[in-house]
């Protein structure tokens, strides 16, 4: 068996344990109304964001394994760079409204139901789906515009920003001014409001009299952070740099960490240590 069919079968069985886990924390919240809350309502949408993230660039990576290099249309390279450049922005935005709900529950908890009220809620997530489409009809359009005089062969899993503009054979100051301004604004943007929210949990949990009330506080922060963490350290590094990245294999290592591990670990993380959602599984499934 060579390397390929094994890299195949792992890719693959990541991809299915993916699904598998966000289809249920979508199934859960939906069906017990114990979990019709903010945090779970941001919770759903980052699962339902997730499965059609690994779905964006999953298969073209099972592709490439099970065939070998192939060919893919102009057209079709386009469509998937849409897509998951509309899903990242969504991402950064969606996680950014996480911390903001977390900062309000626990640093106003007072006004939690008036902040966090259902119009604000459903305005927070359709601000995220909306303004990932803006922003990448505009990136794609830069790209899509270019020329590319052949070799045209991509050195990535699938159609990503910086392998595009290394194809081309125009000059690409603008588009990668407009990437690089882009990126900056959401992922800088979306990190500061996070940052911010964090810092002034932390500042809340410390004043804390309860050793009990600081403990459940940050437990519920806790995987919050190394969610964030874990993305935007991979996403920063690769996107938030003006030029074209030379770097390819480190740039496709990272890839795979925000592409197919940060999608696969994000339901552990989040649902590891949370009462509610141990509870709503074992009535589901009739554990004792």
């Amino acid at each position: 068996m060579e390397i390929r069919d094994v890299l195949f079968a792992v890719f693959l069985t990541l991809y299915l344990l993916t699904l598998l886990e966000n289809t249920l924390i979508i199934y859960l919240i939906c069906s017990h109304r114990e979990l019709h809350k903010p945090m779970y309502f941001f919770l759903g949408n980052l699962s339902c964001l997730e499965m059609c993230y690994v779905s964006a660039t999953m298969p073209t990576l099972l592709v490439g394994l099970w065939t070998g290099p192939y060919h893919i249309f102009f057209v079709t390279c386009m469509t998937q760079l849409f897509f998951f450049v509309s899903l990242i922005c969504t991402e950064c935005t969606l996680l950014a409204s996480m911390a903001y709900d977390r900062y309000v529950a626990i640093c106003r908890p007072l006004h939690y139901p008036l902040l966090m009220r259902f119009q604000v809620c459903l305005g927070l997530a359709l601000s995220s789906w909306l303004g990932g489409l803006v922003v990448s009809a505009i990136k794609t359009k830069c790209i899509a515009s270019l020329s590319y005089c052949g070799p045209n062969v991509l050195n990535q899993f699938f159609c990503d920003v910086s392998p595009l503009l290394n194809l081309s054979c125009t000059h690409v100051a603008l588009t990668e001014l407009v990437d690089f301004i882009s990126a900056i604004v959401i992922f800088c943007g979306t990190l500061l409001v996070s940052l911010a929210s964090y810092s002034a949990i932390g500042m809340t949990v410390l004043r804390m009299p309860s050793a009990a009330a600081r403990r459940k506080a940050f437990s519920t922060c806790a995987s919050h952070l190394v969610v964030v963490g874990i993305f935007y350290s991979a996403a920063l590094f690769i996107y938030c740099r003006p030029s074209r990245i030379k770097s390819m294999d480190l740039n496709k290592v990272l890839s795979v960490i925000y592409t197919v591990v940060t999608p696969l670990c994000n339901p552990i993380i989040y649902c590891l240590r949370n009462k509610e959602i141990h509870t709503v599984l074992r009535k589901t499934f009739h554990w004792p």
